[in-house]
């Protein structure tokens, strides 16, 4: 039986995110928005993908509710930020087979959500640009420590 071994750059699953966690990052991240003036949805989803909680904030677009679950599900399935993706298909050639791909959303905003070294979910935001969606992403993020 052959076994891939994962690289230590790329962290393991982990047990699902919580209720509770999810919470608590959706807040953070709803606080930035909020900040920012920025109507935006967040989505977090678990360690298998699966939507543990999403929030439109007031006047955020509808468009936006898909994107954002879309952009948590991606840093999930692929253990990385969407900011990856976003980046290659910026340089072009033979990255734009990234536009092939069903399961993949390729802008920024989707971040995996690490609770000791291992991936307990990830958050996903849509609602303004890109950087600004990462911008919040990244607050939510930053609400584990």
């Amino acid at each position: 039986m052959i076994t891939a071994t994962p690289t230590s750059t790329v962290p393991l699953y982990g047990a699902p995110i919580t209720l509770h966690l999810a919470k608590q990052v959706a807040q953070a991240a709803e606080e930035e928005a909020a900040h920012q003036g920025w109507p935006m949805v967040i989505a977090i989803v678990d360690s298998a993908g699966h939507l543990v909680l999403q929030q439109r904030l007031d006047q955020a677009q509808f468009g936006s509710i898909e994107v954002a679950r879309q952009k948590a599900e991606t840093a999930v399935r692929f253990r990385r930020s969407t900011k990856v993706f976003e980046g290659a298909l910026a340089q072009g050639g033979i990255h734009l087979r990234l536009l092939g791909m069903t399961n993949l959303t390729p802008l920024d905003g989707g971040i995996p959500l690490v609770v000791d070294g291992r991936i307990v979910g990830a958050i996903g935001v849509s609602g303004m640009q890109s950087a600004q969606d990462a911008q919040v992403a990244r607050a939510g993020a930053g609400a584990l420590g």
